[in-house]
């Protein structure tokens, strides 16, 4: 296995909860998947979950080293485990750690082939 690009990034919360989704849903289906719109809206308090998964997607960015639109990647969990699914780099293992604590989210990925 070698590895091809890391990337982290992390972000208050509260930039998300300053925007609440049902009064700004059309953000929010900007960045995410409607099954990552679904996980995050299914708990309690959903701004901890939005923001860990669009650090994911931001340092699934990084670590690709280009862009592309925020809804190409998604998070996935696979026997537990978060990894991101990104449109077009089917050859590539992509692994993920997302955290989320009071005030701040932050998220890891390695890409590897």
């Amino acid at each position: 296995m070698v590895i091809v690009g890391i990337g982290a990034d992390i972000e208050s919360i509260a930039r998300f909860r300053n925007l609440p989704y049902k009064e700004n849903k059309p953000f929010y289906r900007k960045i995410f998947t409607k099954k990552e719109l679904e996980y995050c809206t299914a708990k309690a308090d959903p701004y901890p979950h939005f923001a860990a998964r669009f650090c994911a997607k931001e340092a699934g960015l990084k670590a690709l080293g280009r862009a592309t639109d925020l809804k190409n990647i998604e998070i996935i969990y696979k026997s537990g485990t978060p990894r991101l699914r990104i449109n077009g780099c089917q050859d590539l293992k992509i692994f993920a750690s997302l955290s989320h604590a009071k005030d701040w989210a932050l998220a890891f990925v390695i890409l590897t082939i």
